[in-house]
């Protein structure tokens, strides 16, 4: 059995990987020529390039190279602030209570505060945001039956795959893989998602055959979707951020209140 390694523009005596090693006849040079049609000009330092010429998706998914001069030292996860160049300290004014940023995520549906969210609690924070009756009581239900057994100890035990892993498995917010949600997948606008993006990201972030996050994704980022979009049908990457930390959510328990 073989495995596909690179795609068919690589010769073919180069194409398939043979378990459990590269044949010996197949060798890459370290530094590939391309045409001017494919890059523009040879990076100085190739340790620092982001794509690879035999693997298009590292161009089609690109990275930021500039991160690190928009804000400070964006490979630490933060464990209290969901941060981005934008808002390097989190959103103002807003206090942590010395919970993670996955916990700030959670804590908007524990309603009475008790650190322990329970089914009707669920429901009620879902409709707080403006989800329908019905996407709340069926959401509330699945929710708690998928996550009060891993999450008895903490809440970071329920992080599951096929995510954006902006939350690391502690639950600390990571600025760089929050920053390639839209480095890789906002075309259309940099720092904004279409439906189509959305689900596209979906689909870039599946772990093979892992079901269960496949279907926790779509079902987290769909709800997102369809209570945060705005008026162009954009999810916009601020509100994706106030999602991660939590903010999100009191705003738009907020503004329903006054509508």
């Amino acid at each position: 059995m073989t495995l596909q390694l690179v795609v068919s523009s690589l010769p073919t005596r180069c194409s398939r990987l043979a378990v459990p090693h590269l044949r010996r006849s197949c060798k890459l040079s370290p530094r590939v020529s391309m045409s001017s049609s494919s890059f523009s000009s040879t990076p100085e330092d190739q340790s620092l390039e982001t794509e690879a010429p035999h693997a298009p998706v590292t161009r089609e998914r690109r990275l930021n190279p500039d991160l690190q001069k928009q804000l400070p030292k964006p490979y630490l996860a933060r464990a209290l602030e969901a941060v981005d160049p934008s808002h390097p300290q989190g959103t103002k004014g807003r206090d942590p209570r010395g919970l993670s940023v996955l916990q700030q995520h959670a804590a908007f549906f524990d309603r009475n505060g008790d650190g322990i969210i329970y089914p009707w609690e669920t429901f009620q924070g879902l409709r707080a945001i403006g989800c329908a009756l019905p996407v709340s009581f069926f959401g509330a239900i699945l929710i708690n039956l998928v996550l009060t057994y891993p999450t008895q100890p903490n809440i970071h035990k329920g992080k599951h795959g096929s995510d954006s892993e902006a939350y690391d498995t502690e639950g600390r917010f990571d600025p760089s893989k929050f920053d390639a949600i839209f480095s890789k997948y906002g075309r259309t606008h940099p720092n904004a998602l279409t439906k189509e993006e959305l689900i596209s990201m979906l689909n870039g972030n599946r772990n093979m055959y892992d079901f269960l996050g496949w279907v926790a994704a779509a079902g987290e980022w769909l709800l997102l979707y369809s209570v945060a979009k705005n008026k162009d049908g954009l999810l916009q990457r601020e509100t994706v951020r106030g999602a991660f930390d939590g903010s999100l959510f009191e705003r738009l328990q907020d503004n329903k209140k006054s509508s």
